[in-house]
């Protein structure tokens, strides 16, 4: 995982440790010695996490921390104040401004870097989720998205997991006004009950009876229905190795006992508010795309959608130096078996390659329809080696596993030819890439199909 990170901090000696914790775990980092200086590097760059102190000459980290969550152009990037106040009014002020979390000088290296990495990971969710509603504006799309909301228009749904009854009460109490809570104190019930209700965030205690809070974690993680879920987790003084696993496991944020319930309320309405907002990103891509860039017959994005998309996905990986390969998988002797089964035949085909497609790739790729047979596969942050890997999963899980024609109840074999590209030349543009794949793909059916052939720049 690797990121753009901005330290702000007016003592070059602050700046130079945080940069040099950083760096040896491959980030890239920016610094600023002043507030002004840190607004207009978020405005001009690509920053994927601000590091900001709070007490600076000019404007404070809470003015800065504000003046980036009410720009538009910025209030996406997660600010982490790291900072010596300690005092609970201090943080709960700097997570009303619209901060991500909050640190406390010295901060400890582990906690650190699990909450950087967390909050890099949501961000990367949401940058991909804004950019391919951008992608859909672009093309004539008028549904915009949903503002960032610094407070809750109604309460939240929130799931407690507590054996302790009169800790669940006290945590009742203090979320009274801002959200509905559910206390329960079997885990496993509470994984049921997670699962069955549209939660917005899960609360876990670290004093769970006879069970592993990370191990609900984990399992609330894994789940379809609750892995976007926020979590926050609530531990004892001398747990921070179980809140450091807990935050490289996905927990989104934690608070350690005694609780403040300010700052637990603080905590509670950034994550709320925050699955509201990421929600609200993805029901505005479904409904705003589903008609004009999705193919019909397979529910995959169509052509139209990946000319757009492509092209602002290769500008990113330029902009950023990361890779990014293509794919193209073709149906092999498609036109024969039309020929053999009918086009009834032939869309039953297409729709059940569609699905083992979507099967085979990863959640981060972009799955197409490219044309007739053809699809494409637009592979993110990913070389070639990795490539050829998810196109042998996908050719394997093609060819074997027959096919079924609805009309006849037929089983007919199928397999496919698969070109593959990787954006490894500065200026190369989208056209060219596909050029490059679709020669690949050319190669692979004259060399006897059913298989991949890659090409590197």
């Amino acid at each position: 995982m690797t990121a753009r990170i901005l330290v702000v901090d007016d003592i070059p000696a602050n700046v130079k440790l945080l940069e040099a914790r950083l760096m040896a775990e491959y980030f890239d980092v920016l610094t600023a010695g002043d507030g002004y200086a840190a607004l207009a590097i978020c405005d001009q760059t690509t920053v994927d996490l601000v590091l900001l102190d709070i007490m600076m000459p000019g404007i404070d980290g809470f003015e800065v921390c504000e003046r980036l969550k009410t720009n538009p152009r910025t209030a996406h990037i997660p600010v982490v104040m790291v900072t010596a106040l300690d005092q609970p009014s201090d943080r709960v002020r700097g997570l009303e401004c619209g901060a991500d979390d909050f640190l406390t000088k010295p901060v400890n290296d582990l906690q650190l870097m699990a909450r950087v990495k967390s909050l890099i990971r949501f961000k990367a969710l949401s940058d991909e989720l804004r950019l391919r509603a951008e992608t859909a504006r672009s093309i004539g799309i008028e549904t915009l998205l949903a503002p960032h909301q610094s407070q809750l228009e109604e309460p939240g749904m929130v799931l407690l997991v507590d054996s302790r009854a009169h800790s669940q009460d006290r945590m009742n109490r203090a979320l009274q006004g801002i959200a509905e809570v559910t206390a329960i104190g079997d885990p496993q019930a509470a994984l049921f009950e997670a699962a069955e209700k549209p939660y917005e965030l899960v609360i876990v205690s670290s004093s769970l009876e006879d069970y592993d809070p990370l191990r609900l974690c984990s399992q609330l993680r894994s789940l379809e229905r609750t892995r976007f879920i926020p979590m926050l987790v609530v531990a004892e003084q001398g747990e921070e190795e179980m809140v450091n696993r807990a935050l490289e496991l996905g927990v989104n944020d934690y608070l350690m006992r005694p609780l403040d319930p300010n700052e637990l309320i603080a905590r509670c309405v950034t994550q709320i508010r925050r699955k509201r907002y990421s929600d609200s990103l993805r029901s505005s891509l479904t409904e705003s795309v589903e008609f004009a860039v999705t193919d019909a017959l397979t529910g995959l994005n169509n052509r139209r959608y990946l000319d757009t998309h492509l092209a602002t996905l290769v500008d990113r990986s330029h902009r950023r130096n990361r890779p990014l390969s293509v794919l193209i998988a073709d149906i092999d002797h498609f036109k024969a078996f039309n020929d053999t089964h009918g086009h009834e035949g032939g869309d039953d085909v297409l729709r059940q390659f569609a699905r083992r497609l979507q099967g085979a790739v990863r959640g981060a790729d972009l799955a197409c329809r490219y044309g007739g047979e053809e699809f494409v596969v637009v592979m993110p942050d990913t070389t070639s080696d990795i490539a050829v890997q998810v196109a042998e999963r996908l050719r394997a899980e093609i060819a074997t596993a027959p096919f079924r024609v609805s009309a006849s109840g037929a089983l007919v074999h199928v397999t496919t030819s698969v070109g593959i590209a990787t954006l490894e030349q500065q200026g190369e543009g989208a056209h060219a890439l596909l050029r490059r794949a679709d020669k690949a793909l050319y190669q692979a059916k004259h060399d006897g199909r059913n298989r991949v052939v890659g090409q590197a720049a």
